[in-house]
């Protein structure tokens, strides 16, 4: 395994891999979990007793990637990467991971490929599933890299912690941002809500990038399954607005057609 490139959470100092363990020149240590990944997220930073998505947010999320209702998003974001990447041996960002679904489609013979999550049940099951990437638990406002390491990163719905996507990519490296449409799962919404109210276009704020790409990507997702759909609705937000009526409405419907409404802005770093 390639050396990886992360520094300390706690001194801001390389760390190197011995045997098993990551090591500052501080003697700051942090060891591989069997599954692959290291906990870079020192319990002092920790805002709670198990941060991010709980498990059962985690194996919804999972369980419903893995019947690739999101796989043209994945390969759109991939398509973006081959065809922009300068870099002949690029380190690759995926900033909030989750399990790895968009992570692992960005490895290739000459990339080094990281995926960062604050969730420990999310990054185990990336790090065991794809033992090609890089994994580690950490939090997107301290990220265990050094400064201007990353040649590409991109977020899937994660927070923007601008200052710091500016710290760590490469001047004239790539920061692929996704977010919801206005239209995002809109018949999911209108089961909850009785005037659902469509999403905030608006870009993000993001100086000391330029926005240099923006594309749309909207399809139906076709849902015969049961389980499908609640798993849908137990990896989003709306999982906290359930209720017997919305329980009643996905269960009783023969086909639950549902539509993707993504925003993808690419930006370079200035």
């Amino acid at each position: 395994m390639q050396n990886p490139h992360y520094r300390c959470p706690l001194c801001q100092n390389p760390l190197h891999l011995h045997a098993t363990t990551f090591r500052c020149e501080n003697n700051h240590s942090f060891d591989m979990a069997k599954e692959g990944y290291v906990n870079l997220l020192p319990v002092q930073f920790k805002h709670s007793k198990d941060p991010g998505d709980n498990k059962q947010m985690v194996n919804a999320r999972r369980a419903f990637l893995e019947q690739d209702f999101y796989l043209p998003l994945r390969n759109k974001l991939v398509t973006i990467y081959k065809e922009a990447v300068q870099s002949t041996e690029p380190n690759v960002l995926d900033i909030g991971c989750g399990e790895g679904y968009y992570t692992s489609a960005h490895k290739t013979p000459g990339n080094q490929v990281y995926g960062i999550d604050i969730a420990k049940n999310a990054i185990r099951i990336a790090a065991k599933k794809y033992q090609d990437c890089q994994f580690s638990v950490a939090s997107i406002a301290q990220l265990p890299f050094a400064d201007a390491s990353i040649d590409w990163a991109y977020s899937v719905y994660a927070p923007i912690k601008v200052e710091e996507f500016h710290r760590i990519i490469k001047t004239g490296g790539d920061l692929v941002v996704v977010s919801p449409g206005e239209k995002h799962l809109w018949q999911l919404k209108s089961l909850i809500y009785r005037t659902p109210q469509p999403h905030d276009e608006s870009p993000p704020q993001m100086p000391g990038f330029e926005l240099i790409e923006q594309t749309r990507l909207a399809y139906e997702m076709n849902m015969a399954n049961i389980e499908d759909r609640f798993n849908l609705l137990a990896m989003t937000p709306f999982a906290f607005k359930s209720s017997d009526a919305l329980t009643k409405a996905l269960t009783d419907a023969q086909q639950f057609t549902c539509e993707t409404d993504f925003i993808i802005r690419r930006y370079k770093r200035h």
